[in-house]
């Protein structure tokens, strides 16, 4: 459903619109293999979102597909409605988010900020998604889903690219925690085999590692400390025909694993980010992924919409 050229052009399309983030690279003996650390939650909005969100509504306008009078549809536990919402305002487009009753107080707030009209609809984003198909059915508006659409995989793809200049050197495998899968498309489409892709996720929502058992995307339960970004309840259907031909390996952490990553990330680091984005560093940091000796590995850290008091 998406190759490496949608990436490239993807790039092309959203350059002057999102922020190049940097990388920091850690000291080996910290993770025991050359690590780097892919600093996307310093992108706009604080999470790689805003990369497909601007992707997706810039296309649209090119292909005349956006009505400026009702702009754009979202569904989101937070970090997508925020970026559609931000890249909306910037293109000059309304936009309306539908989150579920369970998004973090600091997320709805900041959607308020950015000038998007926000509906809570429901527990899950499972509900809230549903209620946004249906205010694109009534109003005509442009769909933009959080991560299951081309452009917006492709657009998340667009930070691999980056990565992949930045160091160099050569990246043997990047990690990315996995929700709905989108960045984990774009990440996998983007490479194109030239490294593997190890996709993190929680236990209390293991949508990669189900897909993957049952040879197609279902339905998991939904709980844990990053429900509110890695909460969708299926593996979308890009993320799964991705990783179906390109190399993937999926690994599960327990919310005691992710909470102990963002703690690290605070304290050795001083990076501030939110449990989805921990995710990733958990695979490596308890152990569920075990790199080679001389394995050079790049950690996506991908949000930082949380509350920093916890820490």
């Amino acid at each position: 459903m998406i190759q490496r050229s949608d990436v490239e052009k993807a790039r092309d399309r959203v350059q002057g619109h999102v922020r190049t983030t940097p990388v920091l690279a850690v000291e080996r003996e910290a993770l025991g293999a050359p690590v780097w650390f892919k600093l996307e939650l310093l992108q706009h909005t604080g999470s790689f979102k805003a990369r497909g969100a601007f992707n997706r509504i810039l296309g649209a306008q090119e292909d005349g597909l956006l009505d400026p009078r009702v702009g754009i549809v979202v569904a989101s536990g937070g970090n997508a409605g925020m970026a559609n919402a931000y890249a909306a305002a910037r293109l000059g487009v309304p936009a309306t988010v539908f989150v579920p009753e369970t998004a973090p107080a600091v997320k709805v707030a900041r959607l308020k900020a950015y000038g998007a009209r926000v509906v809570l609809s429901g527990r899950e984003y499972a509900t809230a998604y549903e209620a946004a198909q249906e205010e694109v059915a009534r109003t005509g508006a442009l769909h933009c889903h959080a991560y299951d659409q081309p452009e917006i995989a492709a657009g998340a793809g667009t930070l691999a690219l980056e990565l992949v200049e930045q160091v160099p050197s050569g990246i043997d495998t990047v990690v990315v925690a996995v929700g709905g899968g989108g960045l984990l498309a774009g990440v996998t489409a983007a490479l194109d085999g030239t490294a593997t892709v190890v996709g993190v996720e929680p236990t209390g929502a293991p949508t990669l590692r189900s897909a993957l058992a049952s040879g197609r995307p279902v339905d998991v339960p939904v709980s844990g400390v990053a429900a509110d970004s890695l909460g969708a309840r299926r593996l979308g259907d890009i993320a799964f025909e991705v990783t179906s031909r390109l190399p993937v390996r999926s690994v599960v952490v327990s919310d005691g694993d992710i909470v102990a990553a963002r703690e690290l990330l605070w304290e050795r680091w001083r990076v501030v980010v939110e449990h989805g984005a921990a995710t990733a560093l958990a695979g490596l940091a308890a152990g569920a992924y075990v790199p080679e000796p001389e394995e050079r590995v790049a950690v996506v850290l991908c949000g930082a919409n949380t509350d920093p008091s916890g820490l």
